[in-house]
């Protein structure tokens, strides 16, 4: 998938207002309409230059777009990075775009897909009533946090445009109470904190799409953990007891002899304190202490000479059964 430089589509530069880049949508959308244009790139063309439309002209999706671009160049190979998107808030207001979703881009449905799809629906029924809009923002938390609760501020981009129609982007910091046991992906309400309504009409709401950033120990799967947990040789074969760090503190964990790499274990409900309590999968990843002194290759080169072991004998009987297999069938 190639990155689109939608600037570059509808022919403006990217500091151009809101009212130049209508101008230059009208303007190529009559140039290249199906209905008045029978070249056959045309209406690929046309289908472009709405999607392009449909992120510039909504200064929210226009703000995140690009602060996603400045690490990439038109045509470019594209992925996503995790969690592009967190810290902006967007609206449940459609902005109106001239593309009808069934043609956008695989590009455009990577980055807004799903968020604009929650747009358009919540955005019809908006206009139905005065109440404000409800507005949404993904944040990302430390697992601490969701581990423990905590209180944090945070600071959301919040996209607006200046009396000349260029887009700014200011800071809107709000105080957050994250609940113990929250897992990725929950919302939490913040009341009245989306848009103002009409008349006596009450505001909209705020939702807080929880995300973690990367620990250094611990991955998070719902409300389970799981960790790598290093062990040596001599542990993975004997046995024995071993220190786990978990949320809860430092715990001992008993490995079976003879375990393997790649072991995986269960701590019943040592993950996120939701309810019901996530549970602790630890994996076992056998490592080699490093043969970088004379006393450990002297060490190493007794355990070639006395252990009866060939770590590839079965692979090479496996293999060989095949090739007398296939040698039979001719």
């Amino acid at each position: 998938m190639e990155y689109k430089d939608y600037y570059a589509l509808l022919g403006v530069e990217k500091s151009a207002t809101q009212d130049e880049i209508k101008r230059a949508y009208r303007k190529l959308a009559r140039k290249f309409h199906p209905d008045l244009n029978k070249d056959s790139g045309a209406e690929a063309k046309f289908k472009e230059i709405g999607e392009a439309n449909e992120v510039l002209s909504d200064p929210e999706k226009r703000a995140a777009y690009d602060q996603l671009g400045k690490a990439y160049r038109p045509g470019q190979d594209f992925r996503p990075p995790p969690d592009w998107d967190a810290g902006f808030e967007f609206s449940d207001s459609p902005a109106g775009g001239g593309a009808r979703e069934q043609d956008f881009s695989d590009f455009f449905e990577t980055l807004f897909g799903d968020a604009h799809r929650q747009q358009r629906a919540t955005g019809a029924r908006a206009r139905f009533h005065a109440r404000g809009q409800d507005h949404h923002a993904k944040v990302l938390i430390d697992l601490e946090d969701a581990i423990h609760g905590a209180r944090r501020t945070i600071v959301l981009k919040v996209p607006e445009l200046t009396e000349n129609g260029h887009l700014a982007v200011r800071d809107r910091k709000l105080e957050v109470t994250i609940p113990k046991g929250v897992r990725e992906g929950q919302h939490i309400r913040l009341k009245g904190q989306g848009a103002p309504g009409l008349g006596d009409g009450g505001a909209g709401d705020l939702y807080i799409e929880i995300a973690f950033r990367a620990h250094p120990v611990y991955q998070a799967e719902g409300a389970d953990l799981h960790l790598d947990l290093p062990v040596a040789p001599w542990e993975a074969a004997l046995g024995g007891k071993v220190k786990v760090p978990t949320p809860g503190g430092i715990v001992d964990l008993n490995i079976p002899a003879g375990s393997k790499q790649g072991r995986k274990m269960r701590l019943k409900g040592r993950g996120i304190p939701a309810k019901p309590p996530g549970d602790l999968y630890v994996t076992l990843q056998i490592v080699l202490p490093p043969a970088d002194n004379a006393k450990a290759k002297k060490l190493y080169r007794t355990m070639a000479r006395e252990l009866d072991f060939d770590p590839r004998g079965d692979l090479l009987r496996k293999a060989g059964k095949g090739s007398h297999a296939r040698a039979g069938s001719k």
